[in-house]
C-alpha cells in the first residue's frame, strides 16, 4: 500500500479487533456521510504502515493494546473515497474505553448478528467473510 491516496491525503488504516466473540466498534462524533459506527481507524504516517498505523489507533481511541494477526486488504472506500486498509487485531491487554473524547462519543462490542444495526449499509466483503468466520458461535 502506497498509503496516500491518488490526490496525496494520507491513507486510512482500521483496525478490526475480535475479542470474546465480538468486534469493537466505534461511534466518531462527526460522522463521515452516512458513516457512524465504524472500526478504530486514522491516518497513515508518514514511514508508519497500516498495520501500525491501526495499532497506534485502536491504543489512541480506545485504550486497548492489540497486535495485529491478518492483513484483510485495502480499497478505496466508496463513501470517503479515501484511501483504506483493513486490518484483523486482537487484543493484548486493556479495556475498552472512549481515550478521545474530542473524537469518539462512544464504543460498543458488537456480536455478529447485530452488526447490521450498526453498520446498515454492509462491510467490505474481506471484512465480512473474516468477521463470520472468527464470529460465528
Amino acid at each position: 500500500m502506497t498509503h496516500q491516496d491518488l490526490d496525496g491525503r494520507p491513507g486510512v488504516a482500521a483496525a478490526v479487533v475480535v475479542h470474546e466473540g465480538r468486534v469493537l466498534l466505534v461511534r466518531r462524533r462527526v460522522g463521515e456521510g452516512r458513516l457512524s459506527w465504524q472500526f478504530p481507524a486514522g491516518e497513515v504516517e508518514p514511514g508508519e504502515t497500516g498495520e501500525a498505523a491501526a495499532v497506534r489507533e485502536t491504543r489512541e481511541e480506545t485504550g486497548l493494546e492489540v497486535v495485529p494477526v491478518e492483513q484483510l486488504g485495502e480499497r478505496v472506500h466508496p463513501d470517503t473515497g479515501r484511501l483504506m486498509s483493513y486490518t484483523a487485531c486482537e487484543v493484548l491487554s486493556g479495556t475498552a474505553r472512549v481515550g478521545d473524547a474530542e473524537e469518539l462519543a462512544e464504543l460498543a462490542w458488537v456480536a455478529l448478528g447485530e452488526i447490521p444495526r450498526y453498520v446498515p449499509y454492509g462491510l467490505f466483503e474481506p471484512v465480512r467473510q473474516y468477521l463470520d468466520a472468527a464470529l460465528r458461535t
